[in-house]
């Protein structure tokens, strides 16, 4: 008979202990609870932002301009989504007459590319009448669905506002980033 060796008599041992301590259908619960739970891993929700790539504002800053606001490329739209309010009455940072904005705001981080320095911008919504309708902005960069609204883009944040009708998007310079 050939002699064990030492990881040999550990596994048996190990193995003589759990047969002793447990029963089969224990044994066979634990394994089938397992085997399900591990079937289920993929429903589960997973943060997939590190698939998503970084921050484009060095991208949009190749391409943007200081000089016009009513155009997309104007360099503090890097992070806007829907109407410019220049375009509607107001200016790259005020609502227009008869809208009120948004007590609420989301931020992005855009460079000037006349100084090169990357500047905090709130975007706020401006409210109380109907959408522009000029000057449509998309930014659809990273945009997850609605139901992960950290990462989506399409909220009206007319939230608080005497009105929640959405009219345009202001974007307002906080300070240096």
């Amino acid at each position: 008979m050939k002699r064990q060796g030492r990881f040999d008599r550990l596994v048996e041992n190990a193995a003589r202990r759990i047969a002793q301590k447990t029963s089969r259908r224990s044994l066979l619960a634990r394994l089938g609870t397992l085997l399900a739970g591990l079937a289920l891993v993929p429903v589960l929700p997973v943060d997939r932002r590190g698939a998503i790539s970084r921050a484009r504002a060095e991208e949009f800053a190749k391409m943007a301009q200081t000089t016009d606001p009513t155009q997309c490329n104007y360099w503090r739209y890097c992070a806007i989504d829907g109407y410019m309010c220049s375009c509607c009455g107001g200016g790259p940072s005020t609502c227009p007459p008869g809208t009120h904005p948004s007590p609420s705001s989301w931020v992005g981080t855009c460079i000037n590319p006349d100084d090169g320095q990357a500047y905090l911008i709130a975007y706020r919504d401006c409210c109380g009448k109907d959408s522009c309708g000029q000057c449509a902005c998309l930014s659809l960069e990273g945009e997850m669905p609605v139901y992960r609204p950290q990462l989506n883009n399409d909220i009206v944040w007319c939230f608080g506002a005497p009105n929640m009708v959405y009219h345009c998007s202001s974007a307002a310079i906080v300070g240096r980033a």
